[in-house]
């Protein structure tokens, strides 16, 4: 109660001046001030709030994305891995498919290049078989059989680059089929024929004297009996006194059996002569050689023997026989066939190497 008594006298003067303070402006002023610092100290620490949650929530969003990011990012390097895995396992298929492909076309064109040679060379054997019929054995016949089969083998081919060949083969199948053809071969084996013959002609020395048939005796007309039979025996002596021989020739030589046997095989090379002669188509000495063998014959071998007969019309129906015709060669058709086949070797070695060749 003292303390009360003792501070109340003084109440009323702390009280005056404070509201004399209050009555000035500069008071209120600060008054006014400090309530204004603090009315922004609070909007500014509200904003601050405000901030601090916007940029926690943003915060947390980009963590959220950042996390999605994070997951997409690990999902595309998946997807990427993966995608690069497909790649390489395409690009292995392709260069297997590349590779095979390569062989595949190197094998087709191996195959190709191996059929057109295999035919080149049918086609070669075949002109060189009728260019040897031609010259060794004069077969024109046989020379035209290989030619025209080479023909059928490049025209079933099918391929426009053997035209050139065709048309020069059958240029000298025409050749060949306007010549006038002699029967080589069937000369060729009648000449075969005699020279079999040759060891079973006889020779003219071993001929026996021919026996001809007794005719009827001359008798005349007023004889009968004892002066006919007189009268026969001797007509029949009178008749072996004369004896009717040739004088336009000698005689037949007398032969010792090796110079029989030299006769004969010197015959037989002359008609293997011939032969050849006429393979060779050389008239002249295919005519000389059966007109000395057609000599022999008549000079040394019983020409009233049957098969000295038959060989002798042999002979002379061979002399009589033109087998000198020259024939033609085929050399045009073979250096065509060459030049091609070179030609064709040479293509592949001017062709651009691959970029893995060196």
């Amino acid at each position: 109660m003292e303390q009360d008594a003792l501070t109340s006298p003084a109440r009323p003067g702390r009280l005056q001046r404070a509201l004399a303070v209050l009555r000035q402006p500069v008071v209120w002023v600060a008054l006014a001030a400090l309530g204004l610092l603090a009315w922004q100290s609070i909007e500014t620490r509200g904003r601050i709030a405000e901030l601090q949650q916007e940029v926690a929530r943003r915060l947390a969003s980009g963590d959220a994305a950042a996390g999605e990011a994070r997951v997409i990012a690990k999902q595309n390097q998946e997807a990427l891995a993966a995608l690069q895995a497909k790649t390489g396992a395409l690009e292995a298929k392709l260069a297997e498919s590349q590779s095979q492909q390569a062989a595949l076309d190197a094998m087709v064109q191996e195959l190709t290049r191996s059929r057109d040679e295999r035919l080149l060379a049918e086609i070669e054997q075949a002109l060189n078989t009728a260019a040897q019929q031609l010259q060794l054995a004069g077969n024109v016949e046989a020379a035209l059989i290989a030619l025209q089969g080479a023909d059928v083998r490049l025209g079933a081919a099918g391929r426009a680059q053997y035209l050139p060949l065709r048309k020069v083969i059958a240029h000298d199948i025409e050749r060949l089929k306007a010549l006038p053809l002699a029967d080589v071969p069937g000369i060729a084996l009648r000449i075969e024929g005699v020279v079999r013959a040759v060891d079973t002609l006889p020779l003219a020395f071993e001929a026996k004297p021919r026996i001809e048939a007794a005719r009827e005796t001359f008798v005349p007309a007023a004889a009968s009996g004892y002066w006919e039979a007189l009268l026969g025996e001797l007509w029949r002596e009178l008749k072996s006194l004369i004896r009717v021989e040739r004088l336009d020739r000698p005689n037949p030589a007398l032969l010792s059996p090796s110079h029989a046997f030299f006769l004969r095989e010197n015959l037989k090379l002359r008609l293997v002569n011939a032969r050849l002669a006429l393979l060779q188509r050389d008239g002249k000495s295919f005519r000389q050689d059966i007109q000395q063998a057609q000599a022999w014959i008549e000079q040394y071998f019983d020409t009233r023997a049957r098969p000295a007969q038959a060989a002798l019309a042999t002979l002379r129906q061979l002399a009589a026989a033109d087998v000198g015709l020259t024939l033609p060669n085929l050399s045009e058709s073979l250096t065509t066939l060459r030049n091609f086949k070179v030609a064709r070797e040479a293509v592949p070695a001017l062709q651009p190497r691959g970029k893995g060749e060196r």
